[in-house]
């Protein structure tokens, strides 16, 4: 049949031509919670992310101090969407959205795919900002990823066990100073759970250092722990540090930073130096990229972390059908947390499922109800039987906030057996000095490094010299696999 005498289609019978094509960048909260939300809607479902995993970033700090495995809080993404038979997982990163014509390009190692879409939902969420010193990464890691985790645990360690082979005080004393810069609640719970194996943990198991004479630093521009809570709950969270033996040093900028220690700006403009191999970033988000591409074909705006703002309901000015969700967006200054990406996605899902059944019946599409934000508390760890929570104007602190820590943060990991690994991880480390995961291996202490090493660009030509210096490996010497 020519194209000429093809009838219109019923909105029914082009139901059946052609299911509603739902995208979903991410597989963070967001992301999966939006496919989730999805799994009765008669819609097929394409989710695409960069990594095989749904991660529960709020425990990586657990990950990097031995607490936790990775698989605890990294489920597979194809295992936990296995039996939605609507769904389907592409394994690539998002490089680019055509929102004119509704397609993204997504890449696999050499393989290109582009994927067309009715509605999609952007939860690419957001990697660790530096502030324009990028080359701080390569020193201090982030707290973003499982490879952040899993080379920060071999960083930690490691630092212990080349202070038990030094034989020069400086060195052993610039070996056990950990520098965890960023005093929100990743910084938080990180500098507690670092003061917590030295000082529990790894006591008595080396003969030629004390672990407990390590020291714990931790850093903020901020002139107080934890900004976003209540003052109370910061001062709570403080002393509780400071009893620990964590240094506590505010309204302190890092100006500097290299592999044997950092350069710091107090507020009364004095500078110095703070010798220490081992640093930890948690100061700073930036959304991600895909944020710019989206304003720049919408005319929408972006803020300061590359967020971009949103209309009341999600989408971009002029594209209904382009939801931003997560990390990635900017409304009503929500936080950037796992409750604002679930309840986000979870919305999307049902916008998108609403307005398919409204066609599916022959009906008009209902009105967008206004996206609203359910707070459901902030909470923060800041040792074994501490943490401090804030649920609207209630306020927490101690043995009890610790056990809602515990639970709310039980009930999101994904998966029984998760759950059920976790719980046991859990006892071991919190009513035992035992920690379960203290394993590190070379290619953890040393991925970062090599990778900086080995993608640095080259001349052309084939024989021209390696255009980056040399790594300095933590464990043994690095060798140049070019030559």
């Amino acid at each position: 049949m020519s194209a000429s005498t093809t009838p219109d289609l019923t909105p029914a019978l082009a139901q059946r031509v052609h299911r509603h094509h739902v995208v979903i960048i991410g597989s963070g909260f967001g992301g999966l919670f939006a496919a989730k939300q999805l799994r009765k809607a008669n819609v097929d479902v394409t989710l695409i992310a960069k990594t095989t995993h749904h991660l529960f970033q709020p425990l990586l700090y657990q990950v990097a101090t031995g607490i936790l495995s990775e698989g605890e809080i990294a489920p597979s993404t194809r295992m936990i969407l296995k039996d939605q038979h609507n769904a389907s997982v592409i394994l690539g990163e998002v490089n680019a959205i055509d929102l004119e014509n509704r397609v993204v390009t997504s890449q696999f190692l050499e393989r290109i795919t582009e994927t067309s879409y009715d509605s999609i939902i952007v939860a690419a969420g957001a990697g660790q900002s530096y502030f324009g010193n990028d080359h701080f990464a390569e020193y201090a890691p982030g707290m973003k990823t499982i490879d952040d985790a899993l080379e920060l645990r071999g960083r930690i360690l490691g630092a212990f066990d080349q202070a038990e082979l030094a034989t020069d005080p400086a060195e052993i004393e610039k070996l056990l100073t950990f520098v965890v810069v960023g005093a929100g609640p990743t910084g938080v719970e990180m500098a507690g759970q670092i003061a917590e194996l030295a000082n529990k943990t790894l006591d008595g198991t080396f003969r030629h250092i004390d672990s407990r004479s390590a020291k714990v630093i931790l850093l903020d521009a901020a002139p107080k722990v934890l900004p976003p809570f209540a003052d109370s709950l910061g001062q709570a969270a403080a002393k509780r540090l400071t009893k620990m033996g964590v240094d506590i040093q505010l309204g302190a900028m890092v100006t500097d930073l290299d592999a044997n220690g950092l350069t710091v700006k107090d507020s009364d403009g004095s500078v110095r130096r703070i010798a220490s191999r081992t640093k930890v970033w948690s100061a700073g988000v930036a959304a991600s990229p895909l944020g710019k591409t989206l304003a720049e074909q919408s005319g929408a705006e972006i803020d300061r972390a590359g967020r971009v703002i949103v209309n009341k309901d999600l989408t971009l000015p002029g594209h209904p059908e382009v939801f931003v969700v997560g990390d990635m967006m900017a409304l009503d200054k929500l936080p950037g947390v796992a409750q604002v990406a679930i309840q986000g996605g979870r919305y999307a899902a049902r916008v998108i499922e609403d307005g398919v059944e409204a066609v599916r019946a022959g009906k008009q599409v209902p009105e967008r109800k206004d996206f609203k934000y359910f707070d459901k508390g902030s909470m923060a760890t800041v040792s074994r039987f501490s943490a401090v929570a804030q649920v609207g104007p209630i306020k927490i602190t101690g043995f009890v906030a610790w056990v809602m820590w515990l639970l709310v943060h039980l009930l999101y990991i994904v998966g029984f057996r998760s759950r059920l690994t976790t719980v046991i991880s859990w006892l071991t480390a919190f009513f035992s000095r035992g920690r379960g995961q203290l394993a590190m291996t070379e290619q953890q202490v040393d991925a970062r490094r090599a990778m900086f090493y080995f993608t640095a660009p080259e001349t052309p030509g084939g024989d021209a010299p390696v255009t980056a210096p040399e790594p300095v490996s933590s464990t043994r010497p690095l060798q140049d696999s070019r030559t």
